[in-house]
């Protein structure tokens, strides 16, 4: 008895493989060709060359630096030139200012102590602080506290007359003088640092025509 062989024992549609000599044996692995410039994965491979060819690295922007440090351009220096002139210029005002706003606050309080001081003069031209006398102590103290302030007194006999700093409350002509001259002092004026707190008040000796 012999077997037989029916159709539904043989696989349907069975693949052909070709190869050289028309056919492969599919059980042998298939080459496939790989793209130049890719690997496996199918990601563009880089060398280590050209990595280090073409990406900056901390070390070349520290090289580069340290170069511009050794060397600075032209540029780099004009702008240091004009930074630091723009930062000497700020501590100057700044300074200026905090000099005129001490004044201010100091002219303030110094300003209540005017008539105070004004009375001192008085007394002094009617001799009331001759002598060591504890009124006369007193006023010495007051004087040399606020002159400590910054405050300074200005105005005496003889002195060239300056409209900018001297109020002329009268004016006598004189044959003895040959320019404006102050001649007595009303009020004595005062100077708080380089600010005029108060201008003085004085006589005022003219050359007469004659």
């Amino acid at each position: 008895m012999t077997d037989e062989k029916r159709p539904e024992d043989e696989p349907e549609n069975q693949p052909e493989y070709e190869s050289a000599d028309g056919f492969v044996d599919p059980s042998e692995p298939v080459e496939t060709e790989s793209v130049e410039g890719e690997s496996e994965e199918g990601a563009p491979s880089a060398s280590a060359d050209g990595i280090e060819e073409d990406e900056l690295t901390v070390q070349d922007i520290l090289d580069a630096a340290d170069r511009e440090a050794a060397e600075p351009s032209s540029e780099h220096l004009a702008d240091l030139r004009r930074v630091t002139a723009e930062y000497a210029n700020y501590r100057k005002r700044t300074e200026a200012n905090r000099e005129i706003e001490r004044e201010r606050l100091t002219g303030g309080v110094v300003a209540v102590l005017l008539p105070v001081l004004d009375d001192l003069d008085r007394a002094e031209k009617h001799g009331d602080l001759e002598g060591e006398s504890a009124f006369a102590t007193i006023a010495a103290k007051l004087r040399a506290s606020v002159e400590r302030l910054g405050l300074t007194p200005f105005g005496a006999k003889g002195e060239p007359f300056d409209p900018t700093i001297h109020e002329a409350i009268f004016q006598q002509p004189s044959a003895e003088v040959d320019a404006e001259t102050i001649a007595d002092v009303v009020e004595t004026g005062y100077l708080l640092g380089s600010t005029l707190l108060r201008a003085a008040k004085v006589v005022v000796q003219v050359p007469s025509d004659g």
